[in-house]
């Protein structure tokens, strides 16, 4: 099933900026990114008071609605559960648990409040950076060129049918829009409830990496790596390190590779395929990929995974933080399968329900893939948002030597 006919046009709207783009690079020189309100450490502000207060309040009631609302659905979830003669924790259908919990209004106003705070948020977001976007349009064109780090773009690269959904109900996707790097970071800003405005919980991802057993580390991949954070949190923990992050989304690796050069930090972006990468084989040493394959297709995971094996070196590592690659799965209970149910129901979540079903370790081992495990990041904020928890031990892979 294909995605909103609007991508359509932002997509022509991406491509059509793009050829202007390009028109510009060779007279463009970047010298800094656009402040219209300076910067609180690595986060610049948003361009408008306006626009702050209001995300700061959709960011303050994400967390009520994750928190005390939550808990209250939960609540309510549980004694509907207990009144049909069932304990909370058994395994239930998908199906039976929809049917048991669709009508009730508690449940129901708090999905619709998030969804409801979700749309609203991309919405304001994106009429902020299409509302001034020559400005933001003509930083990315002086950015392009500049160091440290280097940025390559394919705009005749094929993208594959199941990138171009709107993940998350983001407009445009991460492939439609010219300022999907844009709203995508400041978008997880709201998602981490202001916990990850420095940076902090990348970096922590990117400490949590595991070190292959020669303690030699040359090269590291961050795929899928959105607007690069781990992979500048990459670079900031192996500094002597060959570091790339590549993205499916054009715009992604762009404004990643905007942000870097403003922090000075020597990272190279590809728009490439997870799955494609073009990279020599026994190339890298570590591969993170976070939060990445609830968001592909199953045929697109195991091909990343296999194209994983091929670019890491022997002893290599490749550590997956994503919920189904936790050592310790949690129970499918009732409620857990109605969430999963509505995350792809209505957060354009469409390939999670076969993601939360599949047997990745055993996906690992297919390939040649030798599966250990390693401590995941250790969040001072607690738990993370729904791809990866906080103290968890997850599965990773290790090429054998």
């Amino acid at each position: 099933m294909p995605t909103l006919n609007r991508r359509k046009l932002l997509g022509a709207t991406a491509a059509a900026g793009s050829m202007f783009l390009s028109s510009m690079k060779a007279h463009a020189k970047f010298s800094g990114d656009v402040q219209l309100r300076g910067q609180i450490g690595r986060l610049e502000r948003l361009p408008t008071r306006d626009l702050e207060s209001m995300e700061d309040f959709r960011t303050s009631l994400r967390g009520f609605l994750n928190t005390d609302f939550q808990r209250a659905a939960t609540r309510r979830a549980q004694q509907i559960f207990r009144e049909a003669g069932l304990n909370p924790r058994d395994e239930v259908s998908m199906e039976d648990a929809i049917s048991m919990l669709e009508s009730d209004p508690i449940i129901m106003n708090q999905t619709q409040a998030w969804i409801t705070n979700q749309l609203a948020m991309w919405r304001d977001l994106q009429d902020a950076f299409h509302g001034d976007a020559d400005r933001y349009l003509s930083e990315m064109v002086a950015a392009d060129n500049a160091g440290p780090g280097s940025l390559e773009l394919n705009p005749g690269m094929h993208i594959p049918e199941y990138t171009a959904w709107e993940i998350h109900n983001q407009p445009g996707g991460y492939v439609g829009d010219p300022f999907a790097g844009h709203m995508y970071h400041y978008g997880t800003n709201n998602l981490y409830i202001h916990s990850n405005d420095q940076d902090a919980r990348h970096g922590d991802i990117a400490a949590a990496a595991p070190v292959p057993d020669d303690g030699r580390v040359m090269r590291c991949l961050d795929l899928g790596c959105s607007v690069g954070q781990t992979a500048v949190g990459l670079k900031e923990r192996f500094p002597n390190a060959d570091v790339w992050g590549v993205d499916v989304g054009a715009p992604m690796v762009r404004y990643a590779h905007m942000r870097a050069a403003d922090l000075g930090v020597d990272v190279n972006f590809a728009q490439r395929l997870a799955e494609d990468t073009k990279f020599p084989d026994d190339h890298f040493d570590i591969i993170i990929a976070q939060i990445l394959f609830h968001e592909v297709s199953i045929d697109a995971a195991n091909e990343i995974i296999r194209e994983a094996l091929r670019v890491l070196r022997p002893g290599g590592k490749f550590l997956a933080l994503d919920g189904a690659f936790l050592v310790q799965q949690p129970r499918k209970t009732a409620y857990s399968r109605w969430r999963t149910w509505w995350t792809d129901q209505w957060n354009t979540e469409v390939h999670y329900i076969p993601y939360t079903e599949y047997d990745y370790p055993k996906a690992f081992r297919a390939v040649g893939f030798t599966v250990g495990s390693t401590n995941g990041p250790q969040y001072s904020g607690g738990t993370s948002h729904i791809g990866y928890a906080t103290g968890q031990e997850y599965i990773v892979g290790i090429k054998p030597a």
